[in-house]
């Protein structure tokens, strides 16, 4: 039997991102278990949406999370992605260290 979880691998990544904003994509893609390649369409695709943006620093990229912009989902449209955050952790201008993900 498949193994399944209740947050997304979009969830997942914007969930880290908002944590730990310079994590590398490699570091994302071992974290949660999917190919470097995949994080990579998963950035572009909440990029492309407005979820967050990207600031170059140094060799490395820091992102930012836009917390106010509404679940996707027509479901959940009236829930602001900032407060799903939370929800999964986030702290609203706090840095948290490196851990691994367990949904």
């Amino acid at each position: 039997m498949a193994e399944w979880t209740f947050v997304t691998n979009h969830a997942l990544v914007l969930s880290l991102l908002a944590r730990q904003p310079r994590i590398t994509a490699r570091e994302l893609s071992a974290d949660i278990g999917i190919t470097e390649r995949t994080v990579r369409k998963i950035i572009a695709d909440l990029d492309a949406a407005g979820y967050i943006t990207k600031k170059k620093q140094g060799r490395r990229i820091r992102y930012r999370i836009n917390p106010d912009l509404s679940m996707r989902h027509d479901a959940h449209r009236e829930i602001a992605v900032g407060d799903f955050l939370q929800a999964l952790g986030w702290k609203r201008g706090h840095r948290r260290s490196r851990q691994k993900v367990a949904v």
